[in-house]
């Protein structure tokens, strides 16, 4: 059995939606061990011992060497694409591969900012304040990765060959982008990610999340100096 230790819909869901796709009884199943972000818990937990910087996400499973541990979404993607399911990479000599690299890692910058943006519009409780000067440029920083990626939706998905792990790592981005951007200027994103939500593995993702606990308020603006 495959141990996910997880967030709900942090960057630990792109671990948790590739499992679906791979299929959970490949492992012999799935156990998912849930952190409360924002508390001590994590800190005091055992997410230490398979996480040097006790963040999720981290997986544990049994390997013929003996027990794995990993953290880093995009490592635990890459790791799990290519031993369970290499229909959903690329490999080294695939005239994609560069692009799928692309992409895997694109979604991880996207995702620093929206952690930063997290951080200041929603962790931050009175009497501290988020800095308006530093919203509005993180704001913009993270429109212009949605812009980048607007403009490389070429096809149905990310790769002209179809859907593969480097879409699974869109999952959290475009889940949690909208509380902070307004999304009418990305209408291929908008249908991109409806795409996505069409997907089985995803719906049963999701299913499994149930109602988001971590947002108080649909949208965050960029708060008045």
């Amino acid at each position: 059995m495959i141990k996910l230790h997880h967030v709900q819909y942090g960057r630990s869901f792109r671990v948790l939606w590739l499992l679906e796709e791979i299929g959970v009884e490949t492992f012999g199943g799935l156990e998912v061990i849930e952190h409360r972000i924002g508390t001590k818990e994590m800190a005091d937990s055992e997410l230490g011992r398979v996480s040097p910087a006790v963040r999720i996400p981290a997986i544990e499973m049994e390997t013929e060497t003996g027990t794995l541990a990993m953290s880093e979404s995009g490592a635990i993607v890459e790791y799990l694409t290519e031993r369970f399911a290499p229909s959903l990479g690329r490999g080294v000599d695939d005239s994609e591969r560069a692009a799928y690299l692309q992409w895997i890692h694109y979604a991880e910058t996207q995702a620093s900012l929206i952690e930063n943006l997290n951080l200041q519009m929603v962790f931050l409780r009175p009497p501290a304040k988020p800095s308006p000067s530093v919203i509005k440029l993180q704001v913009a920083r993270l429109k212009q990765t949605l812009r980048g990626l607007e403009a490389g939706l070429q096809h149905e998905w990310l790769l002209e060959s179809g859907f593969s792990a480097a879409d699974v790592m869109q999952g959290f981005n475009l889940f949690a982008a909208p509380f902070f951007v307004r999304m009418d200027e990305f209408p291929k994103i908008s249908a991109y990610k409806a795409r996505m939500e069409q997907r089985a593995a995803h719906q049963r993702s999701v299913a499994r999340e149930g109602a988001q606990r971590f947002y108080a308020q649909s949208f965050y603006p960029v708060p008045e100096a």
